[in-house]
């Protein structure tokens, strides 16, 4: 943003009251810039704070939250980007994920089984009303099988799902949920430029879904930067003007692209979806 934000405008664009915005800041992992006696935040600042958010509504008590940031604070070096971290709660805790580490940062420990959530990190996930598949041997219904057994491997088996995900679209191309899963997979798995691809092949039969160009941003933001994955992203905001994560993250691409005026305009749209 060409201007930083005053606490009472990041308390309207997050929704976190100021006195608890005031208590995360105290804590030393959100580093907001000094204007006199107030404070002026950044796009960092709000990443954090709209973890911290995620944190309280999903009831982990705020005092652990602070002890957690300031804990974090201390263990990461203070030029570490923030956008690349997940920030979430685990059993009633918090954890961090880093690439292919997490840990939870009030203990330290290490963590080898958690959670991974669907668009908090970052890409959209469809989750199908389970149906059973119609009798006979159409290629839609033997799609649908696959993309349902997919879903069920994917946790435990992700390769298998990738592939049974493949084995959907090869019986329907036109299965657009199969494309946004595998995808993510995909991605998720360090093979960005495959997801991208695929999001482009998916595109190509059905250009209107805004989940796609959601996605394709996603993928293009760890591949070909952040002018390529705005234009995406603006994309999918023509076709779904109410996509709240993808005013969210074109705001902090705008940023990054020094289009003050846009990233104000993007987190007050993404403000008032969330509200």
């Amino acid at each position: 943003m060409s201007r930083n934000l005053s606490t009472a405008e990041v308390s309207r664009i997050v929704g976190l009251e100021p006195p608890r915005i005031r208590g995360i800041v105290r804590s030393g992992y959100c580093r907001p810039a000094r204007r006199g006696r107030r404070y002026a935040f950044g796009f960092q600042d709000l990443v954090v704070l709209r973890a911290a958010k995620g944190l309280f509504e999903a009831k982990v008590p705020p005092a652990r939250v602070r002890r957690a940031l300031t804990a974090l604070a201390r263990q990461l070096p203070p030029e570490r980007p923030l956008s690349g971290l997940r920030i979430y709660a685990s059993g009633g805790d918090v954890a961090v994920c880093d690439g292919d580490a997490s840990w939870q940062p009030g203990t330290g420990q290490t963590l080898f089984d958690f959670e991974v959530d669907g668009l908090a990190k970052r890409a959209s996930v469809v989750r199908a009303e389970r149906q059973p598949a119609a009798p006979g041997s159409a290629p839609q219904s033997l799609a649908r099988a696959e993309f349902e057994r997919a879903l069920d491997l994917e946790d435990e088996a992700p390769e298998s799902a990738q592939r049974a995900y493949a084995r959907a679209l090869e019986h329907d191309p036109g299965l657009v949920d199969a494309y946004v899963n595998l995808g993510r997979l995909l991605h998720e798995t360090g093979r960005a430029t495959d997801a991208a691809r695929l999001y482009r092949s998916a595109l190509d039969r059905c250009p209107d879904d805004s989940v796609l160009h959601f996605n394709l941003a996603l993928a293009l933001e760890d591949t070909e930067g952040a002018e390529p994955a705005s234009g995406a992203y603006r994309r999918a905001l023509s076709l779904d003007p109410d996509f709240a994560d993808a005013h969210f993250n074109l705001a902090g691409l705008c940023e990054q692209l020094g289009r003050g005026a846009d990233a104000l305009r993007h987190y007050r749209a993404y403000q008032k979806l969330t509200s």
